[in-house]
């Protein structure tokens, strides 16, 4: 609680809470393989077998202009991985979840199983935050965040979920529409010619 009365610990979690619960875990609800793996457009980035057979994410950095349209297997190990987990691991944990230890999820149910974990891991820590805590420097760790307090690292967060959250909806809801995966009819079609 601060001194203006507000639980912002509480306030933070809860907003990312309820997305969460209410929006985004829902919308991924019956994910499947092809569709975690759809490529709308040529060129999408995605998860792929690298060299070593390991799934690993495309990137490029700096990213291509316009930057590459990516699948929900891209976003989902984005969302578990940079934006969650790696966080989670460097404020709340021992530092070890990084982009040379990460296992990036191939398939539909390692890639939700590795949401929820990496979700798990940041509200954990979340919850364990006192005012104080929220408004210490979030570090060097995080570049143009270094000298922010971590509520605006909270803060960023939240935003950043939302925003690939919303993302990874609309690829459910263009690969559905396009009939992706499966044999579409056209409405009023009955097979007779």
């Amino acid at each position: 609680m601060s001194d203006s009365g507000v639980d912002w610990r509480f306030e933070l979690v809860s907003q990312l809470d309820w997305y969460w619960m209410n929006q985004f875990r829902p919308r991924l609800a019956g994910l499947t393989d092809d569709e975690y793996r759809w490529e709308p457009v040529p060129g999408c980035w995605t998860v792929r077998p690298a060299a070593d057979g390991r799934p690993v994410p495309d990137w490029e950095w700096p990213a291509p202009e316009p930057p590459p349209v990516t699948t929900i297997a891209w976003r989902v190990a984005h969302i578990g991985g940079p934006v969650l987990g790696f966080r989670a691991s460097q404020h709340f944990g021992d530092g070890s979840l990084t982009l040379d230890t990460v296992e990036w999820p191939a398939t539909a149910a390692a890639g939700l199983d590795f949401l929820d974990r990496q979700y798990a891991a940041w509200r954990s820590g979340l919850e364990a935050l006192d005012v104080a805590e929220l408004a210490r420097p979030c570090g060097p760790a995080e570049g143009p965040y270094a000298e922010l307090p971590l509520a605006a690292l909270v803060l960023h967060v939240n935003r950043e979920v939302h925003h690939h959250g919303g993302e990874v909806a609309l690829l459910r809801d263009l690969y559905r529409a396009s009939g992706a995966g499966s044999r579409w009819t056209p409405p009023g079609f009955t097979g007779e010619r």
